[in-house]
């Protein structure tokens, strides 16, 4: 307990699944959290959960295509507790899906604004505060998909969370003089609302499953702990990395 103790972190994504968990588990290991995503009322209960069990946090509500929110987001922590050290930038969609042949220009350009760009975005602005207080750590949520494993049909999604890769080490080669880490996680089949989307049917949650060594599909709060490890200081000579934290995806053939 504790390993974020006298941490302020923002997490975007954070009204359901991954970022949700990953919010309510920084709280409990002692961080203040900004909390950011589109929906108010699930952000709102959020805050109430963690208030709930004894922590901190605070919502702002907005689009992450928006510079000015990833402004807002940065604003708000400095205003309401003084600093910023973590940001887990977890926002995404999935994107058009489909025979890449198919896919809309508006559709491709969609995923790559909120799953790339709007990462940049908020990178750009937090960055520049974690120099301000010495240092500090960003996370993003990549994906296996696209970088050890494909699947036909989301080229967009794959495409737009292959680039946070290089947008990682880009980020961490700058600023690890200035004790800014950067890192991504890239999880496999998580059971959020998300997973469920691509896969509707029985047949392809058995699929999905047995795609990993482990032959299950990963909680939230699973994820959420190892996004913890790159927050804390436990990964304190971590940065650049790719993060599988996959289930065995990557090497299971069985």
């Amino acid at each position: 307990m504790n390993r974020l103790n006298g941490k302020v972190a923002i997490i975007t994504g954070a009204s359901a699944g991954i970022g949700r968990a990953t919010a309510k588990l920084f709280a409990a290991e002692g961080a203040k959290v900004v909390v950011g995503a589109r929906r108010q009322a699930e952000l709102d209960s959020l805050v109430e959960e963690i208030k709930a069990a004894g922590g901190d946090a605070v919502a702002v509500a907005g689009d992450v295509r928006s510079e000015d929110y990833h402004k807002a987001l940065v604003a708000t922590s400095v205003e309401r507790y003084g600093k910023l050290d973590i940001a887990f930038n977890n926002a995404g969609i999935l994107g058009e899906a489909g025979p890449s042949t198919g896919v809309s220009e508006a559709g491709f350009t969609e995923a790559v604004t909120i799953n790339l760009t709007a990462s940049f975005l908020a990178a750009k602005h937090q960055i520049g505060q974690m120099e301000r207080n010495g240092g500090g750590s960003v996370i993003f949520t990549s994906t296996f998909v696209g970088y050890s494993f494909a699947f036909p049909g989301v080229a967009a999604y794959a495409a737009s969370k292959a680039g946070l890769i290089g947008l990682t080490q880009a980020l961490a080669a700058e600023y690890g003089p200035k004790n800014v880490r950067v890192n991504s996680v890239l999880p496999g089949a998580v059971d959020t609302d998300m997973y469920r989307e691509m896969n509707d049917t029985p047949d392809k949650q058995g699929f999905v499953t047995n795609l990993h060594a482990l032959k299950r599909v990963a909680t939230p709060d699973e994820l959420a702990r190892s996004v913890l490890y790159l927050a804390s200081d436990d990964s304190s000579f971590v940065t650049g990395t790719a993060s599988l934290v996959d289930g065995g995806a990557s090497i299971t053939r069985t």
